[in-house]
């Protein structure tokens, strides 16, 4: 069984990594748009509430509310955002690929992403579930875990997939 669940995160490090191997360009502007927004300058921090939808190069970031923290530097009359907390409904999209979770961090100093609470991989036929994936943008590399906190002792009330399992469907290519 440990052997199963040791292919599976392999097949999802393969599915995850595949199409997407292209580094992200995580020094291109993010555009925003969100139904809300409230400035909070003195704690260097902007809440995006509503439709929420977050842009930079070819990914998109979408959720519910999205806490954005910046630096308190300003270069060219736009402040420097350090930190994307997203939370309710989260989907990130990139060429050929969308996950979903209940919760994404995007850190744009370390460019990782990662996801939490029932997250899902989709990359053509390909599909992935767990309870934590994290995406370096440099590499392209994604990492599924089957619980929110990484490994089989989860804390009480964090949110994991299938009993701790990383479950998925992988398609098979047709053969002549």
């Amino acid at each position: 069984m440990a052997h199963l669940t040791r292919l599976l995160a392999l097949g999802a490090l393969f599915l995850a990594s595949g199409a997407s191997a292209q580094s992200h360009n995580s020094g291109a502007p993010i555009d925003f748009g969100a139904d809300h927004i409230e400035l909070q300058d003195k704690a260097n921090r902007a809440i995006l509430t509503g439709n929420v939808s977050v842009r930079q190069a070819e990914m998109t970031l979408n959720a519910a509310r999205m806490t954005v923290a910046y630096t308190g530097q300003v270069v060219d009359g736009s402040p420097q955002v350090s930190r994307l907390d997203a939370a309710g409904g989260v989907t990130v999209t990139r060429p050929q690929q969308t996950a979903r979770s209940q919760y994404a961090v995007y850190d744009l100093n370390r460019r990782v992403i990662t996801m939490l609470g029932t997250v899902s991989l989709l990359q053509g036929g390909n599909t992935v579930n767990g309870g934590r994936l994290t995406i370096n943008l440099d590499t392209g590399r994604a990492v599924i875990d089957g619980s929110a906190v990484g490994g089989a002792g989860a804390a009480p009330g964090t949110t994991t997939s299938r009993g701790g399992r990383v479950t998925g469907t992988f398609s098979v290519p047709k053969r002549n």
